[in-house]
């Protein structure tokens, strides 16, 4: 495994962690303000997601 393919593939674990992180301020947030509970998984996975696809470009940025 070269240098460049570790390094893209820290950056995509860092990024998911992130998102992971992202994700569970979104939902918290979300139930603070008083939003029922399939409300704050919506918004939850809604902030996950763009960071997912956040990090799909990232990496195909990176390896192409």
């Amino acid at each position: 495994m070269s240098l460049h393919t570790t390094v893209v593939l820290l950056a995509c674990a860092v990024i998911v962690i992130i998102g992971v992180l992202a994700g569970a301020a979104a939902g918290f947030l979300a139930r603070l303000d008083g939003a029922a509970y399939p409300a704050v998984m919506t918004r939850a996975v809604a902030a996950f997601t763009a960071t997912l696809t956040l990090a799909i470009m990232v990496a195909a940025q990176l390896a192409g």
